[in-house]
């Protein structure tokens, strides 16, 4: 590790562990003090996001999760204020039980320590992971891309300065400087950082995990997938295609890919027409290209090729596969899922509940779309990323997921013979 940034992770480790001294309800008044500063800083913020956008071509897929305004800040103070409501994560007795000898043993909820965030062009991590890291007793170190770079220095700052404001060290909160040096450092500090979660594309996600000397929980890619059975609803189809695909296409949760029965071909048309309005680009296989070519804007409809299928597109763009049955609609997103959230369309309960038996992801939904999965949708204050992985968590991670445990073990003076 070199010399410049060593200091900072060894600080950050130190002030961490004066969090274990903070009560619930001193973490919820700093917390509602971070919500005011930032409401009555809404012009300043945005001001510093405008600094980023001006340097970003707006067609670039990144350009909506860059921008910020008025409506985003005021949902990022609503989550921050659900942060602060939700019960603290620590300190919970997960198992208790007195041994024949006598020793009391205690399995108690902690916090990791120091978390690093690796994101890329996402203002609203630094809002987003500072909460959910006070409220669980650790301290952050983040590192965003250098497209927010004015964004995310701004709101550190307010973040930082209220910290200080009410007592505590505002190191807690620590933003690395721009260039791929502060992430290479930071995956190396395992003597000062617990625990690292990349939350971005599939390219930062897997330099991650190449480079990281710390445990990793992945979190963010999402090749999603809507599966329309031949028992699905039209009208309920079209409503969730359209939402999974257009609510917000620059989002991990947005749709990718849409799987359809081939009994159902004839009715591909109306369940693709609101997306004709919303100019998607669509990559079809050639039963579903058939089907509508007739329909679909020609300068919209294109023929899939191999690239098509486990693509995340993060734009106004989809893919469609059809299939013969659930078990091929299935095989192909086991090819291709990046275990994120997957979706099926059916009125069937016995399709639909072998799919949420075969399908593996972190969420599975029926009849809903995948544009759902989301920590304050789920109803977890905000999140810190998806999880996609298996190991300690899956889907959205929130609060108890930012926990580890540790034993307690109390005795009167046994020893082991």
């Amino acid at each position: 590790m070199d010399d410049y940034h060593q200091p900072t992770f060894q600080l950050v480790a130190e002030v961490s562990k004066s969090l274990n001294l903070l009560d619930e309800a001193e973490i919820n008044a700093i917390l509602e003090a971070i919500a005011k500063e930032t409401e009555s800083k809404i012009h300043y913020i945005l001001a510093e996001n405008q600094k980023d956008l001006q340097r970003m071509d707006t067609g670039n897929p990144k350009y909506d999760r860059l921008l910020l305004n008025e409506n985003r800040i005021k949902d990022i103070v609503k989550d921050i204020r659900n942060v602060a409501s939700l019960p603290c994560p620590v300190g919970k007795t997960l198992m208790h039980k007195t041994l024949p000898n006598g020793l009391n043993i205690s399995k108690i909820t902690v916090p990791f320590g120091v978390i690093g965030i690796i994101f890329e062009a996402r203002p609203n991590v630094c809002f987003d992971v500072f909460s959910l890291c006070l409220k669980s007793g650790n301290a952050c170190i983040l590192k965003g891309g250098s497209d927010a770079r004015f964004s995310n220095e701004a709101i550190t700052d307010i973040i930082r300065n209220v910290l200080d404001e009410n007592g505590i060290n505002p190191n807690i909160c620590t933003l690395l400087p721009n260039g791929r040096a502060a992430t290479s450092e930071l995956l190396k500090a395992r003597d000062y950082v617990d625990l690292i979660i990349p939350r971005g594309g599939s390219e930062l996600i897997e330099y991650v995990r190449k480079n990281s000397h710390i445990p990793v929980i992945e979190t963010g890619a999402g090749v999603c997938h809507t599966y329309f059975h031949k028992e699905g609803d039209t009208k309920k189809g079209r409503d969730i295609i359209t939402n999974a695909k257009t609510r917000k296409v620059s989002v991990c949760n947005s749709l990718d890919c849409l799987i359809i029965d081939k009994d159902r071909l004839d009715d591909l048309n109306f369940l693709c027409e609101d997306l004709a309005k919303k100019d998607v680009v669509i990559y079809a296989d050639n039963a579903s290209h058939e089907a509508l070519f007739q329909y679909y804007p020609y300068d919209l409809l294109k023929k899939a090729d191999k690239e098509s299928f486990g693509t995340e597109f993060l734009d106004y763009k989809m893919a469609i596969k059809t299939v013969s049955n659930i078990e091929e609609a299935i095989n192909h997103i086991s090819t291709y899922s990046s275990k994120h959230s997957e979706a099926i369309i059916s009125e069937d309960k016995d399709a639909t509940k072998l799919f949420e038996q075969l399908v593996d992801a972190a969420c599975i939904y029926s009849n809903a779309p995948t544009s759902f999965t989301d920590g304050a949708q789920f109803g977890l204050g905000a999140e810190i990323g998806i999880s996609t992985q298996k190991m300690h968590a899956r889907g959205p991670m929130a609060l108890e997921e930012l926990c580890t445990y540790k034993w307690i073990i109390e005795g009167d003076g046994q020893i082991r013979l």
